[in-house]
């Protein structure tokens, strides 16, 4: 989890905020992390407030901890939001 610049978190959840040029930029992110998500059967719990995106992961079927799942999400989603200007 160490190499996850701009998470944070614990055992139960991973969290991170990203911030776009535009409310359509952080749309097409959300249209993208959301088919990421969906191949790799693991859905964030995500919240979209104009250009600001807040995400927090953890594996429901594990107790709700963190699991190599959320790593790999997390992993792919700051590649998507750096695609769409996200910070």
């Amino acid at each position: 989890m160490s190499d996850l610049t701009g998470w944070s978190g614990d055992l139960a959840a991973l969290s991170r905020s990203y911030r776009f040029p535009t409310f359509l930029d952080a749309m097409a992110f959300l249209a993208d992390g959301a088919h990421a998500a969906d191949r790799l059967g693991h859905h964030p719990d995500w919240r979209n407030v104009y250009d600001r995106v807040d995400i927090r992961l953890s594996t429901h079927d594990a107790g709700d901890r963190v699991t190599a799942k959320d790593v790999e999400l997390a992993r792919l989603l700051d590649g998507h939001a750096r695609r769409h200007g996200g910070r």
